[in-house]
């Protein structure tokens, strides 16, 4: 019985058993799970590093006493978050209603009354408005915006929760409204249909159907919209007035964790430092908490009926006689009111451009963008430098990782794993994490445990993490829109699934990975909060990638923050630089949107792709 044993065992490691056990496809969908599971190493080493670095706080000063004490004196050390706290709950609370009614009727205004020739444009316009940079917004805040209200009001000086809250709520407007879009688009249209069968309106549908249908998936563009109010940064930063108060007043100067962590983290040291990344963990428990909500609402969402979001039928209930009475005269104003604040966003949007590119435009010169910078004359050629050194530092890391990890998630993952559903919880989570928080991980991991410093590759390292959601997000919901028919005709002509994907799937893909990249190089141009903990904000141009180095945003931030009236000019003219980059990066998401199209569309259109991929030995191997 022992020898027999021993013989399958023998027979069970054989050189073909071997072979087998690590081919090609093996090897590869191992590959793809470990960048699969990626995203889940960087959130915990995210969790873990901050924690660490503010146990010694906790130690010291005792968590409950850190989060409910109101003394804030780093010269006593004396910390204690909780005006800092107040201040995020209550400037998130009044900037995401503010963006949500303005998010949700432009939602409905692009889905059911838009006239089709300017729906492409009007997306754009949102689009556009999302793509701004947040220092920008600082910047229209704080010289347009802040004078205006101060005008308006007869306060002396307008810093504070309503600033700060009209500009926030600008900014989380596109994230609402896509998804609040996409929501409403993803409603079936027999309900649109069937509501009008009874006779209802179509303001009536529109508002009293399809809205509600769409609720839940609203409520998830909200909680995102709450997620990205809670963790804004440099836009707050110049906007809140920086005191440690609370917000007792709609113009008084005040100070959010976010806005915290970036006035004091430059100069702080010791349990100063320690304290500020404290605060970077509680505000990482209000993101950890939010994405749970996410998820919550996601999970029940793809349940009819379920009992959070929608009413039962009572027993008995049906029998009851109703006397419905004709109405719409409140959706009638609610379709006005739809039009109106369509109306009211666009002019946001070219009020922020016209506005910065009129101030910008005229100190813009030759020198500036390419002359020798120096601490004297600064100049934005280091930007220049300095950018494009870790967009293709980042890329090249990236990409691999986003690719993989998509690849795993639509072709080799099973339905309802756990696994899967974890990997994307985590995808989420990281999607979510506040910038400033990726800055302090970087500071921490990069530049103190890698021992790189301020450095322009611990920035691109930091970037990495925080543009691997959006290349996951994008390839993967390209791959899967490429048809199933591709793969079965691909495989029944002999080619393997590692082939199959990367000769026929991956290259339907294209578009979506393109967009990603061209995505992934706006948000690197427009970052700032985690560039200047991680790269640094020199001036002058980078000797190699371990030098420190300014991108453009940092360089803007750089510019309003040395009080000077000299410096401002300069800031207009930077912002209208990453304005001309943002246009030019949607302009090329709509070219190849658009080109992709009308080639899948065309005479050689995928199917034709897909046979001129495959080899002829594979082709005369079918047709024998």
């Amino acid at each position: 019985m022992a020898n027999t044993d021993v013989k399958v065992k023998k027979k069970l490691f054989t050189r073909g058993n071997f072979a087998n056990t690590f081919n090609s496809e093996n090897i590869a969908k191992a590959v793809f799970i470990a960048f699969a599971a990626f995203s889940i190493l960087a959130v915990f080493a995210i969790v873990v590093f901050i924690l660490y670095e503010s146990i010694p706080v906790f130690r010291e000063i005792g968590f409950f006493k850190f989060i409910f004490s109101s003394e804030w004196q780093p010269a006593k050390e004396l910390f204690g978050v909780l005006p800092m706290i107040v201040t995020s709950i209550v400037l998130t609370a009044l900037s995401v209603a503010i963006g949500s009614i303005l998010a949700i009727f432009t939602a409905v205004f692009m889905v059911y009354y838009c006239p089709v020739w300017l729906k492409k444009i009007y997306s754009q316009v949102i689009n556009l408005l999302a793509g701004i940079p947040s220092i920008v917004f600082g910047l229209f805040g704080l010289k347009l915006l802040k004078p205006l209200l101060e005008d308006l009001t007869g306060v002396r000086s307008a810093y504070g929760l309503l600033l700060s809250a009209l500009v926030l709520s600008i900014m989380i407007l596109p994230t609402i409204a896509s998804i609040a879009k996409n929501s409403l688009e993803s409603v079936p249209m027999q309900y649109y249909e069937g509501s009008l069968a009874l006779g209802n309106t179509k303001n009536q549908t529109v508002f009293k159907v399809m809205l509600p249908a769409a609720r839940n998936g609203i409520i998830a563009g909200i909680i995102l919209g709450i997620g990205r109010a809670v963790g804004e940064t440099m836009a707050v930063q110049f906007l809140l007035g920086g005191s440690v108060s609370y917000p007792i007043s709609f113009f008084l100067p005040i100070r959010s964790l976010t806005s915290n962590i970036v006035q004091e983290f430059g100069y702080a040291e010791g349990l100063h430092k320690q304290a500020l990344i404290a605060t970077g963990f509680v505000l990482l428990l209000f993101i950890l908490i939010i994405n749970l909500c996410l998820w919550m609402v996601k999970k029940n969402n793809a349940v009819a009926g379920n009992s959070f979001f929608t009413r039962k039928i009572k027993e008995g209930e049906t029998e009851k006689y109703h006397d419905y009475k004709r109405t719409g005269t409140v959706q009638d104003v609610l379709w006005i009111l739809s039009y109106i604040i369509a109306a009211i966003v666009a002019t946001v949007l070219v009020t922020v451009v016209a506005f910065i590119l009129i101030k910008g435009l005229p100190n813009i010169s030759w020198h500036f963008l390419f002359g020798k910078s120096t601490n004297a004359n600064v100049t934005l050629a280091p930007a220049f430098a300095t950018t494009g050194y870790i967009i293709l530092i980042s890329l090249v890391i990236a990409l691999p990782l986003g690719i993989g990890a998509a690849i795993f998630l639509n072709e080799y993952s099973k339905r309802g794993s756990k696994f899967v559903k974890v990997v994307r919880l985590f995808i989420d989570t990281l999607a979510g994490v506040p910038s400033i928080l990726f800055g302090l991980f970087g500071a921490i991991f990069f530049g103190t445990v890698l021992d790189m410093g301020y450095s322009i590759l611990g920035g691109a390292l930091t970037m990495v993490l925080m543009i691997l959601p959006t290349v996951i997000r994008s390839t993967e919901q390209s791959l899967s829109e490429v048809p199933d028919s591709m793969r079965e005709a691909s495989l029944a002509l002999g080619a393997g699934k590692l082939r199959t994907i990367f000769l026929v799937v991956l290259p339907q893909a294209l578009p979506g990975i393109i967009t990603a990249i061209i995505l992934s190089i706006g948000r690197i141009v427009g970052e700032s909060a985690a560039l200047i903990f991680t790269a640094g904000s020199a001036v002058k141009m980078p000797k190699s990638i371990m030098s420190q180095g300014s991108t453009f945003a940092v360089m803007m931030y750089n510019f309003m923050t040395e009080g000077l009236s000299s410096k401002v000019p300069l800031a207009y003219a930077t912002g209208s630089v990453l304005i001309i980059l943002v246009l030019i990066l949607n302009i090329l998401i709509a070219v190849i949107e658009t080109f992709f199209h009308n080639r899948a569309t065309g005479k050689k259109g995928i199917f034709k792709k897909m046979y001129d991929k495959l080899t002829k030995k594979e082709v005369a191997n079918a047709e024998n």
